[in-house]
């Protein structure tokens, strides 16, 4: 258990500089956007250059790139993300607001990549060769093809509009209505999560299949147990080890992908956020969404590192 904990406060110790060289990139690209918050702040006026530099002298955009960079750490550290220069809103709050969809939005998208990954990965490596395994590893491949934005469209068209089974855009709070809840995420969930399905499809095949052709899994037959309880009990718990690490990878996708997928359905999101924040002009909310992704996606492998870790026993051995 000690070499667990020390092999833990590592990866949590990794996890400081990575997130620093996180907010250092957003920093850096945002500094050398062409959307500049004192142009944004003016917007539709005629300012004049006296006003224009007053404007950035109150807010340090004139001070050294280094200062301007202690300073802005400094205020994430205060949980201050910056003001709107639009709304004069504080940005943590607009996050805090949209925050919430967009990880129901994921977790609906993780739940339904992973049941579908695990129901056709499995059945594909125990009908291996056969007419089921290579139906699934063709739909598969076009699901890993097919980008997200792509299905969403076909999702609308098809089961929205031509079957009307699911509104085509907007978003019901489950507190007013559970079942509008579900259906108003369920085609953006599907949308977002079949490509990562498709991936994990195919990776949880692999390893199935390697699996099913080691020893132990002859013995275990060959000595009378049952093929469902040694799939089960031993073979998928082995087998999952490498797509556990590529989940992690995946759901990073899946937070980028719902930047576009809750444009397509009118979705309240940090996806909708960040896009108006970028059509309006305003460089401190695209500078707080993209560090909340950003970070969010980095926080997620280290989970993910962790249950790697926890259910590998080579590693907790080598620890």
């Amino acid at each position: 258990m000690a070499a667990i904990a020390r092999m833990l406060v590592r990866r949590v110790l990794i996890l400081i500089p990575l997130l620093l060289g996180v907010i250092l990139l957003v920093f850096i690209v945002m500094r050398f956007s062409d959307n500049k918050p004192e142009y944004a702040y003016f917007q539709g006026a005629n300012p004049t250059r006296e006003q224009i530099r007053q404007f950035q002298l109150e807010n340090g955009l004139l001070d050294p790139l280094p200062l301007r960079y202690a300073h802005f750490v400094g205020d994430l550290l205060h949980g201050d993300m910056g003001t709107s220069v639009l709304t004069k809103a504080p940005v943590l709050d607009s996050v805090l607001t949209a925050m919430p969809l967009t990880l129901q939005l994921t977790l609906f998208g993780v739940i339904i990549a992973v049941v579908l990954g695990l129901i056709f990965g499995v059945t594909a490596a125990i009908f291996r060769d056969r007419w089921p395994d290579q139906l699934i590893r063709m739909v598969s491949l076009i699901g890993v093809a097919a980008p997200a934005f792509w299905i969403a469209l076909l999702m609308i068209q098809w089961l929205a509009v031509g079957r009307g089974w699911f509104p085509t855009s907007g978003y019901i709070n489950p507190a007013d209505s559970l079942s509008g809840w579900l259906r108003s995420l369920t085609l953006p969930a599907l949308s977002l999560s079949l490509p990562v399905a498709a991936y994990l499809t195919r990776i949880i095949r692999t390893s199935m299949v390697e699996e099913l052709d080691k020893d132990y899994v002859r013995t275990a037959i060959g000595s009378g147990l049952p093929p469902i309880v040694v799939v089960g009990r031993n073979v998928l718990r082995n087998a999952l080890i490498n797509p556990l690490t590529v989940l992690g990878l995946r759901v990073g996708y899946l937070l980028g992908g719902a930047v576009v997928i809750e444009t397509i359905y009118s979705l309240p999101g940090m996806g909708q956020l960040m896009i108006n924040a970028v059509r309006d002009g305003d460089p401190a909310v695209v500078q707080g969404v993209v560090l909340t992704i950003a970070t969010g996606f980095v926080v997620v492998n280290l989970v993910v590192d962790i249950l790697y870790l926890l259910v590998n026993p080579r590693l907790r051995s080598a620890a």
